[in-house]
């Protein structure tokens, strides 16, 4: 039984000890790097949702009578005289 080929059953078993103490850390490993690619997308997004864009538009038409009307975009009318930026009168 002595071949060439053949590994004494002690130098196998310790081999076979090492491979399933490395596979034991590449797992903990995994989920260790799980967990963080979890935690830093967590942290991306609260980052991102510091920031509130906002977005504010007014028109503004004429009316027949010379009257300024001013739409918000909620549907509230706002009827004015004139002009509507003072400080362009004070411009020579």
């Amino acid at each position: 039984m002595d071949d060439k080929n053949s590994v004494p059953y002690v130098v196998f078993e310790s081999s076979q000890a090492r491979m399933e103490r490395t596979i034991k850390r590449l797992w903990i490993l995994a989920i260790i790097l799980i967990v963080l690619l979890f935690a830093t997308n967590a942290a991306w997004i609260h980052y991102e949702n510091q920031f509130v864009d906002e977005v504010t538009e007014t028109y503004s038409s004429e009316a027949d009578d010379g009257g300024l009307a001013i739409v918000n975009r909620d549907g509230s009318v706002n009827y004015g005289q004139g002009n509507v930026h003072p400080e362009d009168d004070a411009k020579p």
